[in-house]
């Protein structure tokens, strides 16, 4: 990814016209109109947003202090409209609305762009105007209040949250009076961090989102809160320290408005497209990574390689393509070296422990938690100049390893990395990692003196570069090397994933987060990544293949055989749970519903009832149906002008024809239904 970004050009002054007011008196409104939204602002540079369906205006909420500046301890928020323009440009219009509060004057830099019809592209400036300095603590954009609809029904609004914390909370969820999440992208705790920086807001008719363009990682919050049960509010704020000089100016960073009927996916892919326009790229899978996975993780870090040996030929005869050897192979996090006491011969053992997995028809995958280092480890040792310090000195500890972060920013960091992937691949001739751990998903800024950074923050915007490293190593051993990184339940970063060609539902706390997931995934990356959903042990009941199947993910497990030799029971592959894997491996592998295109725009997740997904593949359309109980219609939506044969593909029933765009089917189901229409 590039690491600025250019979203505003230089005004021409030749050019500008007038759009609010006139020229020989100071405007008290204006407007900035886009193909799907208005934003309009009145004489204190307040705004508010109005959503545009066809011909249908739909209001968002009042008009709020949307772009604020901390200054001098408080928050300056009212800024008298002095002037309005816009420049005019091919395809694209650049609105400029200034505003004037003592001793600063702000300029608010709108672009709206017909390439992204329901998003508005903004940079806010701050000048002092005063005789002294100005300190300024911080800064807010796109603080919008949401009406609720009148009468509505709790919940009133559904919403995307993208920070990440220790307690794993969902990444989709109701909103309830009284809630408040942050979301700030810097680290919330020792190992939790990072995130997605967008958050959304939605009601029944209408949604928004915001976020900021920026190419690297920035220690912003997309504070999502609901103080009473008629109006909820989003933001994008940025904390920072800094003294303006006289006749200087701040610029915030570029960041965005998205309008949208329906759930969040549609800001989330929008985002997307923006980002790739950007020069954003996102690798493309191998053909072995819709294969469904077997993981030995069932046997903890205490198994053997027998145990693996002995499970093989249950996990062909089931048809799994993958084969994990996961945590445990090594010595110590940071040291990884061959454990001598499960592989006696060092490098030569795991090295045959691959060649026999890919005699049995396999392919090998190694679990492996980069940036971490445990104490005592001959890395610390050998080079300590390679930890990431915290301003006082002290070491960031990563509590649930009991290790330390490593600097991703510092060059031999990322070259040891990429030195090991070179290994694992080439020399073990491993066909792709596992790169696991929540404390992956973002860094700390680092304070380390040997690194010589130009500024703390080169730590947290260096994450990255410090995956594309390993990517770069892997591919350049395997160009069909399988790349999965797994932040163990945080929000995903989304500036890591051109780094990688595998997502995973990390860590589901249940099929909800299996689903919830899938789907923010599928919309942040497309269709262009596979999404693994992760073992299905982890699911409702430690069977539920439905969701993942159903959303389009690639199936996994990691029982243990024979029953009782796992490290607890939910992994027990007891003959009942054999008969039960066999016959979801027979409809994953027959319909591999992961290749297809996954129409995240059809259903509303939050208020839609049942919660439906749907896919397209090959021609027919295939929905899946998720409720607790369910008897009534089911809506199947994105079909063509024309007749379709309606089945239960899971359990071969015929429920007979519809005819498109839109139909419906009676039914009865408890937990899911899948339903292919042909």
């Amino acid at each position: 990814m590039r690491r600025g970004l250019r979203l505003l050009p230089a005004v021409s002054l030749s050019s500008f016209l007038l759009f609010s007011g006139c020229a020989s008196r100071e405007p008290d409104s204006a407007r900035v109109d886009g193909p799907g939204f208005r934003i309009e602002f009145n004489h204190a540079t307040h705004s508010r947003v109005i959503a545009k369906f066809g011909l249908k205006e739909v209001p968002i909420g009042p008009f709020s202090a949307s772009e604020t500046l901390t200054a001098g301890g408080k928050e300056m928020s009212n800024f008298r409209m002095s002037g309005s323009r816009i420049e005019q440009r091919t395809g694209e219009k650049l609105y400029i609305i200034t505003g004037e509060a003592p001793g600063v004057r702000k300029e608010v830099l709108v672009t709206v762009s017909g390439r992204f019809p329901q998003m508005a592209l903004f940079e806010v400036r701050y000048t002092n105007t005063g005789s002294g300095d100005l300190t300024v603590g911080g800064w807010t954009n796109h603080h919008y209040v949401i009406d609720a609809p009148p009468g509505a029904a709790e919940p009133a609004f559904w919403s995307y949250q993208s920070g990440s914390y220790e307690n794993r909370p969902d990444w989709v969820l109701p909103l309830k009076a009284g809630f408040h999440q942050e979301n700030f992208l810097g680290m919330n705790g020792t190992d939790y961090g990072g995130g997605t920086p967008v958050a959304d807001v939605w009601r029944r008719d209408a949604g928004i989102g915001v976020g900021h363009m920026e190419l690297v990682p920035k220690q912003v919050s997309l504070p999502v809160e609901m103080p009473d049960a008629g109006h909820a509010t989003v933001a994008v704020r940025f904390k920072t320290d800094r003294t303006l000089k006289p006749g200087e100016t701040l610029k915030t960073f570029g960041t965005f408005v998205a309008v949208h009927n329906g759930d969040y996916f549609q800001t989330l892919a929008e985002y997307r497209r923006f980002m790739i326009s950007q020069g954003v790229q996102f690798a493309a899978p191998p053909a072995d990574a819709y294969e469904p996975i077997w993981c030995a993780w069932g046997y903890g870090r205490d198994f053997t390689p027998k145990q693996v040996y002995d499970t093989l030929p249950v996990v062909k005869k089931f048809g799994f393509r993958w084969v994990t050897l996961d945590d445990g192979w090594q010595t110590a996090e940071g040291d990884w070296y061959v454990n001598r006491k499960k592989f006696p011969a060092g490098d030569r053992d795991v090295r045959k422990m691959v060649d026999r997995i890919h005699a049995e028809g396999f392919k090998a995958q190694l679990w492996w938690a980069p940036m971490s280092v445990d104490p005592g480890t001959d890395l610390i040792k050998a080079h300590p100049e390679q930890l990431l310090l915290n301003a006082d000195g002290s070491r960031q500890k990563i509590s649930w390893w009991d290790a330390f972060y490593l600097c991703p920013a510092f060059p031999p960091v990322r070259e040891d990395a990429a030195a090991f992937t070179v290994k694992a691949l080439r020399d073990w001739d491993f066909d792709g990692l596992k790169i696991d751990g929540q404390y992956l998903n973002a860094a700390p800024p680092c304070y380390n003196p040997a690194h010589r950074h130009a500024a703390p923050e080169e730590a947290v915007e260096g994450v990255p570069g410090f995956f594309k490293a390993i990517y770069d190593a892997a591919v350049g051993v395997k160009p069909d090397a399988l790349v999965e990184i797994c932040p163990c339940g945080t929000a995903y970063s989304f500036f890591t994933m051109p780094y990688m060609n595998m997502a995973v539902a990390s860590d589901p706390g249940n099929s909800w987060q299996v689903r919830t997931k899938g789907k923010t995934l599928k919309a942040l990356i497309g269709d262009s990544a596979t999404y693994f959903g992760d073992h299905v042990e982890m699911s409702d009941g430690g069977d539920d293949f439905a969701s993942t199947v159903g959303i389009g993910g690639v199936v996994g497990t990691n029982f243990t055989w024979p029953p009782k030799a796992g490290k607890d029971d939910k992994v027990w592959l007891t003959p009942e749970r054999e008969k039960h894997w066999a016959r979801w491996l027979e409809i994953y592998k027959t319909k591999m519903l992961s290749k297809g295109e996954y129409l995240g725009s059809l259903y509303d997740i939050g208020f839609d009832r049942p919660e439906a997904h749907a896919i397209r593949k090959d021609g027919v359309m295939y929905y899946a149906f998720f409720a607790g109980n369910w008897k009534g219609k089911v809506e199947l939506r994105g079909l063509e002008r024309r007749p379709y044969r309606v089945t239960d593909y899971a359990n071969g029933k015929d429920l007979g024809s519809v005819t498109g765009p839109v139909a419906s089917v009676d039914v009865a189901f408890e937990k899911h239904l899948l339903l292919e229409a042909k």
